[in-house]
């Protein structure tokens, strides 16, 4: 097999040495030790010398870590909240769930610096983060020191994706703006995520609800029409192509934005997109409960109906949807977050979010590679070697290859577990997944060669992960060598500043 390398590096000891597992990647799935060296992965290859620490992993799945690309962390929100989780409480939970590394949000708000809040968003993680992080960057204020110095300083220093919102009054860019941010992109070699949903038909939504007096937590779901999702994502592919630049619709909902997205990747777009569990395991009956209990079940887009629930499955399946993410949010279920005013909270009042960092892999492993729905090798690619190529981080991140970092999960596929709030380690005070029962959970943990979780004990003290400086997008890549360099608009985007 292409993945086996013999070489035993027989004039040195391994460090670990993980044998007789049943090994899978994106691509390949086969049965080899694992031998690692300085926190790489040094040889493939059956009957390795033993290590200074063996782990027999016989029968059982070895995995490469989870890297989830997208979840909020140690975040203010569009309204001012701060998230549940900080570095410390968030990489302790992400690792339980089987992620070796994670890429939060450094969110520039109205007014601020992107200098500064990466600066300050770096000091937090450095602190606290028990496995390795790298960072999305977050835009709202796009002045000139935003667009020519600090972005672009930013990707260098391995800031490789920039998030835009299309919605939320105190975060949303209009289309001009966006073409700004999508030149910038393709000049200095980022990727673009964007939240589309459409700003104006939500407002407008929502006030003709409030006029009538329905402020229940079910309505944000109305008020977060589909259609408002699908005609933002159509929009802003639109935006996208005109530039000829790569942009990544995360979150999707919707069986018509994926219908949309669909098309467009068809017709040639550099269309990317994922999906999230609670678009997999959620519906919107889940917010239709009594008081304010459906608030627990809100984000945005909002979870839909059976019939968007196997689109995205289908999605995942036949390759329209390349990630699946947490999108993890963290709010507790108090004042501070998902009720500021206790029973009388409306549902534009309520922190839009759901925790998920720690089920994310679990639940896929379960209803997706143990239903049937997914190989093995699926399940790898969607949650773990997709996110790497995507932002910057493979070969090093994302998969079981000589020289990677021995970023590596060991899973146990016969533990069933009933998930509740109480077996999940991150700081919030509820899971909107309490009481599904899964098969297989990760068992043991390992980041850069360093056990951080075994027989379900924390190994590794906080400040022990690392930032990992992201290089160029796989799709960026991909674009720059197949796009037409003759092209009116591209000499004129190509035009430095």
């Amino acid at each position: 097999m292409t993945t086996i390398n013999t070489q035993t590096h027989l004039n040195r000891a391994f460090d670990l040495v993980i044998r007789n597992g049943k090994v899978a990647t994106a691509t390949e799935t086969f049965e080899a030790d694992l031998g690692v060296i300085d926190g790489k992965i040094a040889a493939i290859a059956a009957g390795l010398p033993t290590g200074k620490r063996d782990i027999d992993a016989r029968g059982r799945w070895v995995l490469p870590g989870g890297v989830d690309s997208h979840c909020h962390v140690e975040q203010l929100s569009g309204m001012g909240l701060m998230c549940a989780d900080d570095f410390y409480s968030a990489t302790v939970s992400a690792a339980f769930g089987g992620n070796t590394t994670i890429m939060p949000f450094a969110a520039q708000h109205r007014g601020d610096s992107v200098r500064e809040v990466l600066e300050d968003y770096s000091a937090r993680a450095e602190e606290k983060a028990v496995i390795d992080y790298g960072f999305h960057v977050i835009v709202t204020n796009l002045d000139d020191q935003a667009l020519k110095i600090d972005l672009p300083q930013a990707i260098r220093q391995g800031v490789t994706s920039i998030k835009v919102f299309m919605t939320y009054e105190r975060m949303k860019l209009d289309d001009y703006q966006i073409l700004d941010v999508l030149a910038l992109a393709d000049r200095e070699g980022a990727l673009v995520m964007v939240h589309a949903e459409n700003n104006d038909v939500i407002r407008w939504l929502g006030d003709r609800l409030v006029e009538r007096g329905l402020n229940a937590p079910k309505y944000h779901a109305v008020a977060h029409s589909g259609l408002a999702e699908t005609e933002a994502t159509n929009r802003v592919v639109t935006l996208s192509r005109i530039l000829e630049t790569p942009i990544m619709i995360v979150h999707v909902s919707e069986a018509e934005t994926l219908d949309c997205i669909r098309q467009a990747q068809q017709k040639g777009a550099a269309l990317y997109a994922e999906t999230c569990p609670q678009y997999l395991f959620l519906t919107a009956a889940d917010i239709d409960k009594p008081g304010v209990e459906g608030a627990k079940f809100c984000c945005s887009p909002p979870p839909r109906d059976e019939r968007c629930q196997r689109a995205m499955w289908q999605g995942l399946i036949e390759g329209t949807l390349s990630l699946y993410s947490s999108d993890h949010a963290p709010y507790r279920w108090d004042e501070t977050g998902k009720l500021p005013k206790g029973e009388k909270t409306g549902f534009r009042e309520m922190a839009n979010g759901l925790p998920g960092i720690e089920v994310r892999m679990p639940l896929l492993f379960s209803e997706g590679y143990l239903k049937g729905r997914l190989t093995i090798n699926e399940f790898v690619a969607l949650t773990a070697t997709n996110h790497a190529r995507m932002y910057g981080l493979y070969p090093r991140k994302g998969s079981i290859a000589v020289g990677a970092d021995a970023d590596i999960v060991i899973w146990d596929e016969e533990r069933e577990i009933t998930i509740t709030n109480d077996l999940l380690h991150d700081n919030v005070d509820y899971t909107p997944y309490e009481g599904m029962k899964v098969t297989g959970w990760p068992d043991t943990v390992i980041n850069r060669g360093r056990v951080v979780i075994d027989n379900g004990e924390l190994k590794v003290t906080r400040g022990s992960g690392e930032f990992l400086p992201c290089g160029l997008p796989e799709p960026v890549a991909k674009a720059r060598a197949s796009r037409n360099p003759e092209a009116l608009i591209r000499k004129l985007v190509d035009t430095p500043l």
